[in-house]
């Protein structure tokens, strides 16, 4: 049986629980995934630029509630209020980055032949099921649920356990966008329903942004009844310095690259290789920065650095610290829980991690940064690529010719130079190895859940040719 208060806020500042929601299984599932079904039948119809000025209309609402929906973010997963508002904005301009852009990617593509006519038509599978995480609670839906409005799709959302104010706020706003109703439905439901929804005749894709556990399970099902699926997982992403050049904006990048939304970002940096010139300066500033940082009220203004999203993330980043530093590590400033009510942990150094300590292998999704000394960038190269993950990854150079070249190397989905891994409404996302695979963003986010069928135009007197299949 499904837990039936699966879903509730807890503000991470103070533990308190301010609202419960009961899930849904069963026979109810089913109906409102049915009720997609027939949703798709008429979405799809329509023109994409009807579908486009929707998406464009939540877009604006998105604007309009600007406030609160940040203060959504803050209360249910500790973001700073100010971070909140920046995921607000951003989460606005995918949508209308869609809205203005998506009917241009879902026309037909012509193809060069040399006889007759070849063209692509961009078609929309049907309904997609989207299994969203807590860290970004705006961003990671509208990211998958723009683009696949506008091509046609329709979309089942389940979120993340913990924010279910912000998941009901989604589905409010698409509904007051004028989205039919069954074309965006929000799913309180429990991980033991995934797999079957996966499994309704239906559904046809699955997309998952979270653990590598939960992105594997939904691969396993997705492939075993022949769906596309999407996954973004973990990442441990490596920061690249290899030149002392304007070091002090190098290490204010590293320290906003570490600790935005505290440090609870896939692509946030979390591996940071420094040339062995650089390595004790590079070191000595983060100190420096990290000391400045004052934790409390992420609803407060003045706030610096806020909670992590639960008692539990914050109890396993600690005892993965803690292992580590038993493993041999040295800390160069925090290690410890804050002594203070609330998920907290403190900013973190750690140097001196070897292979077969926790913190080499193991993401860190928090406020905790690894510093490895290297002597030349082949060494950098090499410690970069030695990871099971491949999602993002920076390269800081004042040669840009070299950062290009280093960065070439670096076996990730994404790497951006002179600034820490982001991400915008018209930049391809992803990664490879166990950080998952698919791209979502720019025009690629509308090639994911398509149907790119080729239609292939001859005369009627062409000479036939053999077949292969």
């Amino acid at each position: 049986m499904a837990n039936k208060t699966a879903f509730a806020t807890v503000n991470p500042y103070n533990g308190e629980t301010v609202a419960e929601f009961p899930s849904i299984e069963g026979v109810e599932v089913d109906r409102l995934i049915e009720r997609a079904d027939r949703a798709f039948a008429e979405w799809r119809s329509k023109d994409v630029k009807v579908r486009a000025a929707a998406v464009g209309r939540a877009a604006a609402l998105m604007r309009d509630r600007r406030e609160r929906l940040a203060r959504l973010l803050t209360l249910e997963m500790g973001k700073l209020i100010g971070e909140a508002r920046g995921e607000v904005d951003l989460a606005a301009s995918i949508l209308q980055y869609y809205a203005d852009h998506g009917p241009g990617f879902a026309a037909p593509e012509s193809l060069d032949v040399e006889e007759g006519e070849a063209y692509l038509v961009h078609e929309p599978l049907g309904v997609l099921l989207g299994v969203m995480p807590w860290n970004f609670p705006l961003y990671q839906v509208v990211r998958f649920a723009g683009p696949n409005l506008v091509l046609g799709n329709t979309i089942l959302l389940k979120h993340a356990g913990n924010c279910p104010q912000s998941a009901l706020a989604l589905e409010e706003l698409f509904r007051d966008a004028g989205l039919d109703e069954g074309v965006y439905t929000n799913l309180f439901v429990g991980h033991e329903e995934v797999a079957r929804i996966i499994d309704s005749p239906h559904v046809k894709g699955a997309s998952l942004t979270g653990s590598e556990r939960a992105g594997a399970a939904l691969a396993e099902s997705a492939g075993r009844n022949m769906k596309k699926s999407l996954l973004e997982l973990g990442g441990s992403d490596p920061f690249i310095v290899l030149d002392a050049e304007n070091l002090e904006r190098t290490v204010g990048a590293a320290v906003a690259g570490r600790l935005g939304n505290t440090g609870q970002s896939c692509v946030a940096s979390k591996r940071f290789i420094v040339l062995d010139e650089i390595h004790d300066r590079f070191v000595a500033g983060m100190k420096e920065r990290f000391a400045r940082l004052r934790p409390g009220d992420p609803a407060d203004e003045e706030t610096t650095f806020g909670p992590l999203s639960s008692e539990k993330a914050a109890a396993d980043l600690a005892e993965q610290v803690k292992e580590t530093v038993g493993q041999g590590a040295h800390v160069v400033t925090g290690g410890n829980r804050i002594d203070h009510p609330g998920a907290f942990v403190e900013p973190t150094i750690l140097t001196g991690v070897t292979p077969g300590m926790r913190a080499y292998a193991e993401e860190l999704f928090g406020p905790v940064a690894v510093v490895y000394r290297v002597a030349d960038e082949d060494e950098a190269v090499a410690l970069a690529n030695d990871s099971d993950f491949g999602l993002g990854g920076s390269v800081f150079c004042a040669d840009l010719e070299r950062a290009k070249r280093v960065a070439e190397r670096v076996e990730t989905g994404m790497v951006w130079i002179n600034h820490p891994t982001g991400t915008q409404a018209d930049l391809p996302f992803g990664g490879i190895k166990r950080s998952g695979y698919g791209r979502e963003l720019s025009h690629l986010g509308m090639r994911e859940f398509v149907n790119q069928k080729l239609v292939r135009v001859l005369p009627n007197d062409a000479e036939l040719r053999g077949i292969a299949g």
